[in-house]
């Protein structure tokens, strides 16, 4: 029987802060991480909300300082996505004491890091110097920037990890995917080490004007902390959200063996498409629930094992109406007895991060059996009233194996098992 895989290190930047200390506890103390957008000014454009990623000078105890990632000249290089991606890889890789230096350790190390878009706001600023400045003043690193696998690129080339380095641009499953991706890769003999999760970057005119002309974004001003409402009646969009959530992953015989401490266990993963729509899933969640009953043949369990789900749940009616349909496809009369997070009410909406991101906050969940609340969740749907939502605090509860799920555009579904270790 093959060693069962495990997580070795986590690190993560999240609109909650930088650091999963922080971010955790700032999660289960019902802190938001939405906040009015001063990145830039807004104008007429209605989304005046964002899950960004503090800085330095907002949260002193746990914002995002760039110097500490990446010299000056070295950010010329990169786009925003690829500096919390180092950020992230820094703590998780640290947490895990992987620093390979031979040649052999080096070659059995793959970086998977997907993202949604990568370096969108480097693409848009790059068209505005084109129009109005021409081609000769554009910079030489501007498809160095923008390029999606450029966050496991720079990691990879910082750590000298050369084992194989992909990028899963799946959406909003691209995190949980690249999780995926490294699983097989050490069970397939092609790694020994993985470093897995999602980047993403992308709060920017463009992208938001372009998610508004979907109708999918939030358009709450007054109160940007209840702007991002799961499972809610008053939903009325997601909000969008950035960051980084990088795991490190390896069997338990070769954590053993170098003497690392396994933080939690990778049970199962599933991936499916819908094959139905460009944005939206089957009523009956069928293609979602495919991949759950995927991660659960693989993790050997029956679905009433399930402790806790972490939910994709980004905040849009359809998107939330269509996940609870393929839990109750997947779960059948288990489900009511399931607790459910959405922890994207306090972060918004990372796309190609969440993965990342929310696997961590599952592994969390069973490490320390304390369940994440779900922010702004007053008046649920009325036929959803029969399910167990953890919403207005923190709730204690044993957990064994938690459910963490990754949906996106084009009918891509992933689903992770992570469990006690």
């Amino acid at each position: 029987m093959s060693s069962p895989l495990v997580i070795t290190g986590m690190g993560m930047v999240s609109p909650l802060g930088c650091g999963v200390n922080a971010s955790w506890e700032r999660l289960l103390a019902g802190r938001s991480g939405v906040s009015s957008i001063s990145r830039f000014e807004t104008g007429e454009l209605p989304i005046k909300v964002a899950g960004s990623v503090p800085g330095m000078e907002s949260d002193p105890e746990a914002g995002f300082d760039p110097d500490r990632v990446a010299d000056a000249k070295e950010r010329r290089k990169m786009e925003l996505f690829s500096l919390y991606a180092m950020a992230a890889a820094d703590e998780a890789l640290t947490q895990a004491n992987w620093f390979p230096s031979s040649d052999e350790d080096r070659l059995a190390t793959a970086t998977i890091v997907g993202s949604g878009i990568g370096g969108f706001p480097t693409i848009t600023q790059a068209q505005n110097t084109l129009t109005t400045r021409g081609h000769r003043r554009l910079s030489p690193f501007t498809v160095p920037a923008f390029l999606a696998n450029l966050a496991a690129g720079n990691v990879s080339i910082r750590y000298s990890l050369r084992g194989p380095l992909g990028c899963p641009v799946t959406a909003c499953a691209a995190g949980v995917q690249a999780i995926g991706d490294g699983m097989r890769m050490i069970r397939s003999g092609e790694a020994e080490v993985a470093l897995v999760g999602g980047a993403e970057a992308c709060i920017d005119p463009l992208s938001l004007a372009s998610f508004h002309a979907m109708k999918a974004l939030s358009t709450e001003q007054a109160a940007p902390a209840k702007a991002s409402r799961p499972f809610d009646q008053a939903r009325n969009g997601f909000v969008m959200g950035e960051g980084a959530g990088l795991l490190v992953i390896e069997t338990l015989a070769h954590a053993e063996a170098r003497g690392a401490t396994p933080l939690a266990f990778l049970s199962g993963y599933g991936t499916s498409a819908d094959a139905h729509h460009i944005t939206a899933g089957p009523e009956d969640g069928a293609g979602a629930a495919a991949a759950i009953r995927a991660a659960l043949r693989m993790a050997g369990l029956a679905p009433e094992a399930i402790d806790h789900i972490n939910a994709h749940a980004t905040s849009t009616p359809v998107g939330d109406r269509a996940e609870i349909a393929s839990l109750r496809n997947a779960f059948g009369d288990a489900l009511p007895g399931i607790p459910i997070s959405a922890t994207k009410s306090a972060t918004g909406h990372l796309l190609g991060a969440a993965g990342g991101v929310e696997s961590i906050f599952s592994a969390l969940a069973a490490i320390q059996d304390r369940l994440p609340p779900t922010l702004n969740l007053e008046h649920v749907d009325a036929d959803l009233s029969d399910l167990n939502f953890v919403s207005g605090e923190a709730r204690e509860h044993r957990c064994r194996h938690v459910l963490c799920n990754g949906f996106g555009f084009g009918g891509v579904n992933a689903a992770l098992i992570v469990s006690k270790a």
